[in-house]
């Protein structure tokens, strides 16, 4: 299930894209290799080879979701917070939450979702792991670590980072651009990180506070709203060549080439 940045992330989710950042977050004591299931393409980092584990997981949480979809059709298509009637899934239930904070529908969490779910399940068997699913990532690390933010055309791309600590619990840093892949959004941002403990809730925050980054006057209005999000540590807004920073992060300058 692939990231969109229409308001509320319909369909678009399950278009593959080329991820040009995927090596901005390397660590050279972790093995990495890459998952795909159906539409879902995972990049994965942790201490062993746990493919196998890694589609097992990825085939569980879509199946919920799925599921759900055929029993729910208009899950799948609204574009307004989504309320679930009983008991369902976690990972249904954490998608319609992480919406209903954000002001958006719930398959605008589905990509941090399924990376928070599937490296959840991963940190069993490894107890440092990276999922990163189309521009959101979940981890968690012994050391600090700083990972790039791609922003397309941007002359600021890959060449700031957000510097985080996960050692004593898993972080998530999800991205949403109007400028960058093949999905659709009312903003115009190149790039939109928010940092929070859920990754479902960075997913669904960042394409809601991207839609309200039309030019960059709207940078600090944007920010305004997103801190208000309950959940949202930390945010990175990127239109041309201004930035603006809220929350508890650290912004850092790399020396990476683009591409």
């Amino acid at each position: 299930m692939k990231k969109s940045k229409h308001p509320h992330k319909q369909n678009e989710k399950f278009k593959s894209q080329k991820r040009s950042y995927r090596n901005l977050v390397l660590k050279d004591h972790l093995v990495d290799f890459r998952v795909t299931v159906k539409e879902t393409d995972l990049f994965v980092q942790a201490l062993k080879p746990l493919e196998g584990i890694t589609r097992e997981l990825i085939l569980e949480k879509r199946g919920y979701i799925e599921s759900y979809i055929k029993r729910y059709p208009e899950f799948a298509r609204t574009l307004k917070p989504w309320r679930v009637q009983g008991p369902e899934s976690m990972i249904i239930n954490e998608m319609a939450l992480a919406g209903e904070k954000a002001g958006v529908g719930p398959m605008a969490a589905v990509a941090g979702a399924v990376a928070e779910h599937v490296g959840s399940g991963l940190l069993k068997h490894s107890d440092e792991v990276v999922v990163e699913n189309g521009g959101d990532v979940f981890l968690r690390l012994d050391n600090p670590f700083t990972i790039g933010i791609f922003a397309g055309a941007s002359p600021l791309s890959l060449r700031i980072g957000i510097c985080v600590e996960s050692r004593k619990k898993p972080i998530s840093i999800c991205t949403s651009s109007g400028t960058v892949g093949h999905s659709l959004s009312l903003g115009k941002a190149d790039a939109v990180c928010v940092v929070s403990d859920s990754c479902s809730l960075a997913d669904a925050a960042a394409t809601s506070i991207g839609n309200r980054v039309t030019s960059k006057t709207q940078i600090q209005p944007a920010i305004d709203f997103g801190k208000h999000i309950e959940g949202v540590r930390g945010i990175v807004v990127i239109i041309g060549d201004d930035v603006g920073i809220w929350g508890d992060l650290k912004v850092v300058p790399l020396r990476l080439e683009k591409g």
